[in-house]
């Protein structure tokens, strides 16, 4: 660790050389957040209060923070300490530890990966940290700077990005393929984890409203370029949407609390059922099968169609110092179930389990980050304090599987032991809405989306939702992937 930290040092010192030495136009322009705080959706002081005097979040910053900084994604997550210290050991490992691919490489490709959302955030971020590490400089104008073998990430870092069920062992064969910019297995492995981790990263930003960082080294907004006024935080902040029509009356909102009440009423008599009687394999392929096609009306009749046509296609508009880092901007997330279309056949969960495929071929091709990536899995399913809301010593086990296996249903993976029934009984319509938005549009979550569901519940219980479908978006990426190149190998 020792050594590892003092070529960090060595790593930031070169890079500040090398930063000398370009224009001062690298970074993305954000606008100013409207609410201080690391978040626009959460009240600055309850982030704050957990903050203060945790002796274990500033070691774990100190420990394994590669900005040597508490940022405000660490802020926002410290709200939950345990998954905290799975999350930056994972992340610190990927970045920073013994690994197949050189550090300005790695960070290189979390920037592709946050292009892919248009997530600023973590582009600026990775930027700085791809400079430090001693990163050319030129990289930063554009793909057409980066030497081939990077280039050749793209069509890769886009189906994961968006469709990740059309990753074929064909599309590993050519990356692998023998000539001067082939990818060994070892380093591809160590590319498809950090754009799954960063296309999952965007999810959390964007769903939490994580606000731009007030970096102290940057007076009145200088090395921030002018490229046009729009943020891509605008959306997550409500900005520019103030009359479009998202009313409360969209998401069926009905009163707080008896919504609380009617939601600990429906997980009580499903766990009475459940006791009482199992449905049949035929009834659980149904249930599924309905839950995936219910998910086609979800977003695109709640909320886009709400807004005139032309606000979202002027705002969505994606500024050229992001576009330079992404080939064909406008590929984006398409129902699985799509209708109409050709069938595509169900990833049915038991045929290729993290736990008995993924795991043991990412910990042989890429040493350590199966355990570590496996433990993250771990803690954010199993993390519960036994509350919901003001209710003490409720089992919310039922509840984290449906968010869980909601995300994994839009992106096609059935688990042939899970009721589907379930998630209709448990995930409300302002949920799901929110929940697709997240995980499948991040960019365009709001503030109003986020206020939407589970109105009497902690924002520190949200903040577990978003843990939750950032690390199920993160799993279904790695297994398409992983089974694409244990398919290329038998």
């Amino acid at each position: 660790m020792e050594r590892e930290r003092r070529g960090r040092k060595g790593g930031r010192e070169s890079g500040e050389r090398r930063a000398c030495f370009i224009s001062l136009d690298k970074r993305i322009r954000v606008s100013q957040p409207l609410t201080r705080g690391p978040s626009a959706f959460i009240p600055e002081k309850e982030v704050v209060q957990a903050n203060t005097g945790d002796e274990r979040t500033n070691f774990l910053v100190e420990e394994y923070s590669t900005s040597g900084r508490l940022d405000n994604i660490t802020q926002v997550m410290s709200l939950h300490t345990q998954y905290l210290e799975s999350f930056l050991r994972s992340q610190f490992y990927m970045l920073r530890m013994d690994g197949p691919l050189p550090l300005p490489h790695r960070h290189y490709i979390a920037i592709m990966a946050a292009a892919r959302h248009q997530c600023s955030y973590l582009i600026n971020m990775h930027v700085d940290e791809f400079l430090k590490t001693g990163g050319i400089a030129e990289w930063l104008n554009g793909l057409e700077y980066v030497p081939q073998r990077l280039k050749n990430l793209n069509e890769i870092n886009k189906l994961l990005a968006h469709r990740p069920w059309l990753i074929t062992k064909e599309h590993i064969q050519k990356l692998v393929k023998t000539g001067e910019n082939n990818w060994s297995l070892p380093e591809l492995v160590h590319a498809v984890v950090l754009l799954a981790h960063y296309h999952a990263l965007a999810s959390f930003v964007f769903g939490s409203g994580i606000n731009p960082e007030r970096d102290p080294e940057i007076s009145n907004g200088f090395r921030l370029i002018s490229v046009n006024n729009f943020c891509v935080c605008d959306l997550a902040n409500d900005n520019n949407i103030e009359n479009a029509s998202l009313t409360g009356n969209n998401f069926g909102i009905v009163d707080s609390l008896s919504e609380l009440e009617a939601l600990m009423e429906r997980m009580k008599r499903l766990q009475e059922e459940r006791e009482d009687e199992e449905a049949s394999q035929e009834e659980m392929t149904t249930r599924f099968e309905k839950e995936k096609k219910d998910s086609l009306f979800v977003v695109s009749g709640d909320t886009f169609h709400s807004f005139p046509h032309s606000d979202f296609e002027d705002d969505m508009i994606i500024t050229s110092d992001v576009s330079r880092y992404i080939e064909d901007p406008g590929f984006g997330y398409e129902d699985f179930a799509r209708r109409g279309e050709e069938h595509l056949p169900t990833f049915r969960a038991q045929d290729y389990t993290w736990e008995n495929h993924g795991f043991s071929l990412v910990n042989r091709l890429y040493s350590d980050i199966g355990h570590l990536l496996d433990e993250k899995f771990r803690m954010v399913y199993s993390l519960t304090y036994n509350t919901m809301a003001t209710h003490e010593d409720v089992d919310t086990t039922t509840l984290h599987r449906a968010l869980f296996n909601y995300v994994h249903c839009m992106f096609g993976i059935r688990y042939d032991d899970y009721d589907y029934g379930e998630v209709n009984q448990l995930l409300e319509r302002s949920l799901k809405v929110y929940i697709k938005t997240v995980t499948c549009y991040p960019e365009r979550t709001t503030k109003r989306m986020y206020d939407s569901y589970w109105r009497q519940f902690k924002h520190s219980e949200k903040v577990h939702v978003n843990l939750l479908l950032m690390e199920a978006r993160m799993q279904a990426e790695l297994l398409y992937a992983l089974r694409a190149i244990t398919r290329h190998l038998t």
